[in-house]
């Protein structure tokens, strides 16, 4: 039978945990290695319905994307998702920035595939910054609306300083802060989760767009991709993803 050791070898092969950064605290979170799985929960994050839904569908392990244990924990209410793994005998396995920078596949690699871009390679400068290039050049109106469909967005933030894209650099999450290092790269636009004021600022000054899709919707498009992978490789277990999970965000 299949164990949690199982899964984390094979994550070995595409996003290594000796990758992560140094902030980082990527791994086996939760339980124990050697835990025989048959059902395993994927999401973004690891919340208290989260949990609940895990065990409510007979799942012995939940794999999410963010750290659910990232600061040391001072106090533990009853509420808390890592008191209620514990609690509830599931085990946390959270792959981080080490998915983020896997080349084969990873976060980035998800980003960048949903919203067309061929041959993401990862920048030998910035942090998680991927560089590709569109099958052909468009208007950055309408490259805007193509990544809203692709990503599934309610809305979305977009400059249009440089009309015409081609070249585009993607940096899932907190990312915009490598619009610096993708100006330096030629790159037409920046597609990340977040962006700060002065960034942009910087952006326009440079003459890269920018687009901002919401942290959320930059990383939960790798959540599939990597179940029909996980899935692919082990048989014997069934991988869902989370229907309980969303940041919740509305436009106006």
């Amino acid at each position: 039978m299949t164990t949690i050791n199982d899964i984390m070898k094979y994550f070995e092969t595409f996003a290594p945990l000796a990758t992560q950064m140094e902030f980082d605290n990527s791994g086996l979170l939760v339980g124990d290695k050697e835990t025989a799985v048959t059902n395993v929960l994927v999401a973004l994050d690891i919340t208290e319905d989260v949990v609940l839904e895990a065990e409510k569908i007979g799942c012995e392990l939940i794999i999410s994307h963010h750290p659910v244990i990232f600061n040391p924990i001072k106090h533990m209410g009853t509420h808390n998702p890592a008191y209620l793994l514990a609690n509830k005998g599931i085990a946390a396995l959270c792959m981080h920035t080490n998915l983020d920078l896997g080349t084969e596949f990873g976060v980035n690699v998800a980003l960048a595939n949903a919203i067309g871009v061929q041959n993401p390679i990862l920048a030998e400068i910035g942090e998680c910054l991927f560089v590709g290039v569109l099958d052909n050049a468009v208007e950055m109106h309408n490259f805007a609306h193509n990544v809203k469909t692709a990503l599934n967005c309610n809305g979305l933030r977009y400059t249009d300083v440089n009309n015409s894209v081609k070249t585009v650099a993607v940096s899932s999450g907190a990312g915009g802060s490598n619009v610096f290092e993708a100006a330096k790269l030629g790159a037409d636009v920046l597609v990340t989760g977040e962006i700060k004021h002065h960034e942009i600022n910087a952006a326009n000054a440079m003459n890269i767009n920018i687009i901002d899709v919401g942290h959320y919707k930059s990383e939960d498009i790798a959540i599939f991709p990597l179940i029909m992978r996980l899935s692919a490789e082990f048989f014997d277990i069934t991988f869902t993803k989370s229907k309980s999970y969303s940041d919740f965000i509305k436009y106006v």
